[in-house]
């Protein structure tokens, strides 16, 4: 399996900014020499594929330092070259697993999960939504190489189970009928007003394994329901480890065990329909940064697993 990585781009923080940078490099790290994974140097994503989830004022005001205090007190991260070369290499990790995911089956960003960006501004750590670019340029790439559909798209599901809800992906989506957002997410937690997606999850503080897998059993059914005519082509899986016990942010009671049965069931219900998954990382705050690594850890290697059983299938 392809996984792209992009953590020797530094991001410029202040001393003890809360952001947890180091986990990308710590990833990286620990998956260095895994058996069935590849790891590649992400791409930067162009001024152009940005603008295909973005209005081009923002990329604009991105890429030149033209932000205004009070957007990047709301993204979180202050301007400098460093973090907008960051920001564009997370999207082209997603654009560049999203090809690989379609023709190998599964394939993972080690960072990206952007989800807080809409297409006017960054919001949350999220400067660009990588989803919402490389599902857009996925769906432009398919039409071209399928000409004879005329209209029709390549049609896709966001599968978000980062602890904060994918605000921003669901704006840009809001009335795309061909991109279905699914969002399970901590009812109490960040985004405070949320924006409504096509089904949107919320769970209660403290919630454990047995009720999280229960209504993610549940999201799933729907998911499929609502596809029952045609299924997506595509699925983005944003696999947040943020909702783990030991989380600073999360406010949930997920053990790593729990995750790890969620990544198994969403991998495993995508494969058996025969639709490809790109896995992005999302969030992660551990208390203990470690714990973080642990979870994505586990989540890489179901996601190796799963492209494994898709290939042998396939052969």
């Amino acid at each position: 399996m392809r996984a792209y990585c992009f953590d020797r781009y530094r991001l410029a923080l202040p001393p003890g900014h809360r952001f947890p940078v180091s986990k990308y490099r710590l990833l990286r790290e620990r998956l260095e020499g895994h058996p069935g994974l590849v790891l590649i140097e992400a791409p930067a994503a162009s001024d152009g594929e940005l603008a295909l989830a973005h209005t081009p004022q923002y990329v604009g005001a991105v890429v030149e330092g033209h932000l205004q205090p009070a957007q990047l007190r709301e993204i979180g991260f202050p301007w400098s070259p460093e973090m907008v070369e960051r920001a564009r290499r997370s999207v082209g990790a997603t654009i560049a697993a999203a090809r690989s995911a379609l023709s190998d089956g599964v394939a993972a960003n080690l960072a990206g999960g952007t989800h807080h960006a809409s297409a006017d501004k960054g919001s949350g750590y999220c400067v660009f939504n990588d989803t919402a670019v490389a599902a857009r340029l996925m769906q432009a790439e398919w039409h071209r190489r399928h000409p004879a559909t005329r209209g029709s798209l390549l049609r896709i599901a966001v599968i978000d189970l980062d602890v904060h809800q994918g605000n921003g992906t669901a704006a840009i989506f809001r009335d795309d009928d061909t991109v279905f957002t699914l969002s399970m997410h901590g009812a109490s937690n960040f985004p405070f007003r949320k924006e409504a997606g096509d089904l949107d999850v919320a769970l209660p503080d403290g919630c454990r394994d047995e009720q999280y897998l229960d209504a993610l059993d549940l999201a799933l059914v729907e998911l499929w329901r609502r596809h029952r005519d045609a299924l997506p082509g595509l699925i983005f899986y944003l696999a947040g480890a943020d909702p783990h016990e030991d989380d600073r942010l999360g406010r949930l009671k997920l053990s790593a065990a729990g995750l790890a049965e969620r990544d198994r069931r969403v991998f495993e219900q995508a494969r058996t329909r025969g639709i490809p998954v790109v896995v992005s990382m999302a969030g992660g705050y551990g208390r203990v940064i470690e714990k973080t690594v642990e979870v994505q850890v586990a989540t890489i290697e179901a996601a190796c697993r799963s492209c494994r059983q898709w290939n042998n299938r396939a052969a």
